[in-house]
């Protein structure tokens, strides 16, 4: 079976983060972006700490799609250091799954 993941990207607008789903799905990278509206991030940057409203995509792909994918986030993003994060996805449906394969063939 194949390695799949979840990728969690946060942008600082919903039109940035459509740009980059968009891309994604749109270049077999990714089956499907989530963009979930409304998070609040408190994080240090450059010695200070921030406390800023965020939109946090959530990509689901292939491991092997998974440099492809950080690279194409990073050419998009407007943040100097993106956050690209993924974590394994330990199972789920055969049908779901199928199709994300599919999907990012």
């Amino acid at each position: 079976m194949e390695d799949f993941l979840i990728v969690l990207i946060t942008v600082p607008s919903e039109e940035e983060g459509a740009k980059i789903a968009h891309a994604l799905v749109e270049g077999s990278l990714a089956a499907c972006v989530n963009i979930v509206r409304n998070i609040r991030s408190i994080y240090k940057w450059q010695g200070k700490v921030e406390d800023e409203g965020e939109f946090l995509l959530i990509a689901k792909t292939r491991r092997t799609l998974f440099e492809e994918l950080e690279k194409k986030v990073k050419e998009l993003h407007s943040y100097a250091v993106p956050e690209v994060i993924a974590i394994p996805i330990a199972g789920g449906s055969r049908e779901y799954l199928g199709w994300l394969a599919d999907s990012t063939a």
